[in-house]
């Protein structure tokens, strides 16, 4: 499969290069990124004499660059994702992004009838969150045998070996939005508006991570989990180091140069990253939990951090040139990929997956129990 990758020099899109470049499936890589230098370093790294590098710029249109492309994975800022749709229409070729957070997924989703028109499918969110979370729930779903009543979502990350300095698990500006937007929840049906910041629930997210508090964060899962699971009520938490956070939250209100500066300047997470993934789904009095860890991949020199968003995306395109997925339109993961084949393709890129079946006091309370 011929696959293109846009944002090619930016902090996921290295293990995506690297995933895929370990994957026979893959016929050849355009890496396409503003910064020519950038990309180019990604191809000679990691690109496995599979890679070339372009410039391109998806604001001024992107079609020429796909020409001949089976597959553009879209790294990139999710403020494009709408631009690099059209242009996969354009160019007939299938798509794939690492999330849209809520209200740009929205829009994506309304793109879905003209995907299917052409026969091409587009994967919305296909990285760590959304993504695995998105077929973590899923199973979790099945596995419950009825309809879930409360979804909880939680995200983890931590750097064992942090950096002696400012440094950010994935986009600064991805990060700071998620911490300034309003989040949203699904509360007895209704989509709302919560605050930003606003404190969620204490998870246990197990080892290496443990018990954390959460704050609630603005994320597409929690507009796709009712419709796809007819579940009433649904949450998204992200747990960031003390670190992290404060340093986001000195940065709340900067200007876009003072971000850009602080992007530039930030030092790279270390390779001894590790994420965590766990999703809570309660019907009645039984919970089941579905949890996935992300260590480091030693081998690639890369972290647990950026290998659990990096991974879903390159098995998503592995799944595609195999026939496994055959859906056509704009969808989330939970609507076109089927989990067990995503799961088997991250295990064998390091990640642990675990399932269990709990009282349902021993998860923690739904939004709607404790919100005012």
């Amino acid at each position: 499969m011929k696959v293109a990758v846009l944002g090619a020099g930016g902090t996921i899109a290295p293990a995506i290069v690297r995933d895929l470049a370990d994957s026979a499936e893959t016929e050849s890589m355009r890496l396409l990124d503003l910064d020519l230098e950038r990309a180019e370093r990604v191809a000679s790294e990691q690109g496995g004499g599979r890679a070339e590098a372009m410039r391109a710029d998806a604001s001024q249109g992107l079609a020429g660059e796909l020409d001949g492309v089976d597959v553009l994975v879209n790294s990139a800022s999710y403020r494009i994702n709408l631009a690099a749709m059209e242009a996969c229409l354009e160019a007939g070729c299938h798509y794939i992004d690492l999330g849209g957070l809520y209200h740009v997924a929205k829009e994506q989703l309304g793109l879905s009838s003209r995907f299917r028109d052409a026969r091409l499918l587009a994967m919305l969110g296909v990285g760590s969150a959304p993504g695995k979370t998105n077929l973590l729930a899923a199973r979790a779903a099945r596995e419950l045998g009825t309809a879930p009543e409360t979804i909880t979502v939680g995200a983890a990350g931590r750097d064992q070996d942090p950096p002696d300095g400012p440094s950010f698990p994935y986009a600064l500006q991805t990060l700071l939005d998620e911490i300034t937007l309003s989040p949203m929840a699904v509360i007895a049906g209704e989509h709302r508006e919560l605050e930003p910041l606003q404190k969620g629930p204490t998870l246990d997210f197990g080892e290496p991570i443990g018990v954390a508090e959460t704050i609630y964060t603005l994320h597409s899962e929690v507009l796709t989990f009712s419709d796809s699971f007819g579940v009433p009520d649904v949450t998204f938490a992200l747990s960031l180091s003390p670190q992290v956070l404060g340093a986001l939250k000195d940065l709340a209100g900067a200007s876009p140069e003072q971000v850009a500066e602080a992007q530039r300047s930030a030092l790279p997470p270390s390779a001894r990253t590790v994420s965590v993934h766990l999703v809570e789904a309660v019907a009645g009095e039984r919970a089941v939990r579905a949890r996935s860890v992300t260590p480091p991949r030693e081998e690639w020199g890369l972290g647990g951090g950026i290998v659990s968003t990096a991974s879903p995306a390159a098995a998503a395109v592995r799944l595609l040139a195999r026939g496994k997925i055959e859906a056509r339109g704009a969808l989330p993961p939970e609507r076109c990929i089927p989990p067990e084949l995503m799961f088997a393709e991250l295990e064998s890129r390091g990640v642990r997956f675990d399932f269990s079946t709990v009282p349902a006091g021993q998860v923690g309370p739904a939004l709607h129990e404790v919100a005012p």
